[in-house]
């Protein structure tokens, strides 16, 4: 850590490279260009070579939004026992 208590390993870091998103999400780099792209998971674009990076708020935000949308799918469609006919 540096001497002003700055966190800069990839835990701390603001800003997330899409491959970084992809490795935490456990899923390929090209599926979280198409959630960016696409406007379910927000993102910037920065430099001359347009470099997308995610905020580390934005993908907690997400993560979360995704539990929230689960639960109300399982609610919504529960498991249907085929054992009990």
């Amino acid at each position: 850590m540096p001497a002003d208590g700055r966190d800069t390993g990839a835990a701390g870091a603001r800003f997330l490279t899409m491959q970084a998103v992809a490795d935490e999400l456990a899923t390929t780099l090209s599926q979280i260009y198409h959630m960016v792209r696409s406007g379910e998971l927000p993102a910037i674009k920065i430099g001359g070579r347009g470099q997308w990076r995610i905020e580390r708020d934005t993908l907690e935000a997400y993560i979360a939004r995704k539990y929230d949308e689960t639960a109300q799918f399982v609610r919504e469609n529960p498991l249907i026992d085929r054992g009990a006919d």
